[in-house]
């Protein structure tokens, strides 16, 4: 079958090697796809599996949907034949190939009312806002539940413009930050406010009604300084930074050796099959899509990998075959 790996770490878009390898074999729990639709997400770090395969190549993006083309004996949920979107191993990636290996665990069936495109743009990034935004915040998606405001900022990105959505459906105010170009988009995806980032008061994560923020989910690829979000969060305000460095680790500590109300708590999503579920099925309802910024044949692959390196783009990109 015909692939796009790396043979080494790094290198960039010009380290990709399009090559025929042999298909992949499932294990007991596992089944292969007929990869057919890809998403990957460049600043997360979700581009690359974490091991080399058993030839020493590199597999590429963990985000797919496909058909199921042959099942392992210890799978029940699925068979032959069914569409699906599933999140691939991170130790060893591998969804830019025309076929690709799943777990039975990581997957989700695609309805119909679903396209491949939006259902493929879902797992890593959705999963990742779906549980900000109802674990680590604490937001109810049937409405219920105390008034919070939150702030969301890097509201197009690929966590960011499901998170914005998936706060909506919650009884929430969402501020949302984002790049001037894209601020019609973050409305239309249901923020109450909308800040361009690049603005004096879009940089103070000011909020344009003077609210202060229960909930701020960082999305962002860009480190802001505690002295940025602690005068606009509420009395027990807390910062979920969903691309901790070093800052977000001592600020962590810092909080809680001074037992501040107000808290910075470094996030990593836990990948669970029944969260993906439930954004499926949102998806299928209505209350949940994918934007995309562009898409790309396999066989450019090496531009996908580009866009996403270089920018700018708003939501998600996807590889085709």
């Amino acid at each position: 079958m015909h692939a796009v790996q790396y043979d080494s770490y790094g290198g960039g878009t010009s380290g990709l090697q399009h090559t025929e390898v042999p298909i992949p074999s499932p294990k007991t729990d596992e089944f292969y796809l007929l990869g057919g639709i890809y998403f990957f997400e460049s600043y997360l770090g979700w581009l690359v599996g974490l091991l080399p395969l058993a030839d020493g190549t590199i597999g590429t993006a963990l985000d797919v949907a496909g058909e199921i083309v042959k099942v392992g004996k210890g799978v029940e949920r699925f068979k032959a034949g069914d569409k699906v979107v599933a999140v691939l191993s991170f130790l060893i990636g591998g969804g830019l190939a025309e076929y690709a290996v799943a777990s039975q665990r990581l997957t989700a069936s695609r309805p119909p009312e679903v396209l491949a495109a939006e259902g493929a743009g879902l797992p890593s990034c959705g999963l990742t806002a779906h549980q900000a935004v109802t674990q680590a915040a604490g937001i109810k998606l049937d409405k219920t539940g105390q008034l919070k405001n939150v702030l969301i900022t890097g509201a197009t990105g690929g966590i960011g413009h499901y998170a914005v959505q998936l706060a909506k459906l919650g009884n929430t105010h969402v501020t949302a930050t984002c790049g001037a170009r894209n601020i019609e988009i973050v409305k239309s995806l249901g923020a109450d406010e909308v800040l361009d980032y690049k603005t004096p008061d879009g940089a103070a994560l000011k909020s344009p009604s003077g609210l202060k923020y229960d909930i701020v989910i960082h999305c962002a690829p860009t480190t802001i300084p505690w002295s940025i979000f602690e005068p606009n969060l509420s009395e027990n305000g807390k910062v979920i930074n969903l691309t901790p460095g070093l800052f977000a680790y001592i600020s962590y500590v810092v909080k809680i050796l001074t037992f501040s109300k107000k808290k910075l708590v470094p996030f990593f999503v836990n990948p669970k099959g029944d969260n993906l579920d439930s954004l499926v099925k949102l998806m299928k309802e209505g209350k949940l899509k994918t934007v995309i910024d562009s898409k790309h044949p396999l066989s450019k692959a090496e531009d996908a990998w580009a866009k996403g390196i270089d920018g700018p783009c708003t939501g998600k990109i996807i590889v085709e075959q």
